[in-house]
């Protein structure tokens, strides 16, 4: 049975380390800020200017002028600061967040990410990635496996590239994976999912290293 969404998220959760400044992408990796351990202490940092993130608004708590890189609406906590995207990139461009999550198109057998575009159709433009990918310490994925049955997980992204060999980790609905020196393992899968059914449904090449 393939993880959900939000059992993908809570894998993701166990990246977090106590002290740690995360910055999360859109769509999926959003969900992880729900799984932040009791007791751990993270700050999360908004490309778009805020550094300390609260919980997603209850209906009555909505501030229209309080939203995330996605244009999600949040909620600030005491120690939340605010800056201009200037310094935002500042703090990613010099390595001081330790952890990106996002989610991808394609992600290939090397670790290079293809998450921004999709030729031909229209975008406002390239966002935060490219930075994110060059400037943080450790970058996960977390994404569908497959998408409208073409695999995602390839040989080689024919997607426009965000980064080349960035790559850490990636969790899909199907199993989770470590980019190594030896290669691209597949380290944990979902219940009921069997090795030969992620091989069916991925194009890349990997090892098997269950634990």
């Amino acid at each position: 049975m393939p993880w959900t969404r939000e059992e993908m998220a809570a894998r993701a959760a166990n990246e977090l380390q106590d002290g740690f400044y995360i910055n999360l992408g859109i769509g999926i990796p959003t969900l992880v800020a729900n799984y932040i351990p009791k007791g751990m202490h993270v700050v999360l940092q908004s490309e778009n200017g805020m550094l300390g993130i609260g919980p997603f608004p209850t209906e009555s708590e909505v501030d229209a002028d309080l939203i995330n890189a996605g244009k999600q609406t949040i909620t600030q906590l005491p120690y939340s600061s605010y800056f201009d995207s200037a310094t935002s990139f500042a703090m990613i461009r010099g390595g001081h967040i330790d952890l990106t999550i996002l989610g991808a198109m394609q992600v290939s057998e090397k670790g290079d990410i293809a998450n921004w575009m999709i030729p031909g159709k229209l975008i406002k433009g390239m966002g935060g990635a490219m930075d994110l990918v060059a400037g943080v310490k450790r970058v996960v994925v977390l994404m569908e496996h497959n998408a409208k049955g073409e695999a995602k997980l390839v040989k080689q992204c024919s997607l426009p590239l965000t980064g080349t060999k960035v790559v850490n980790k990636l969790i899909t609905d199907l199993g989770e994976f470590e980019f190594m020196p030896e290669g691209l393992t597949l380290v944990a899968l979902a219940p009921e999912v069997t090795v030969d059914e992620v091989k069916a449904r991925t194009e890349a090449e990997f090892r098997v290293g269950l634990h």
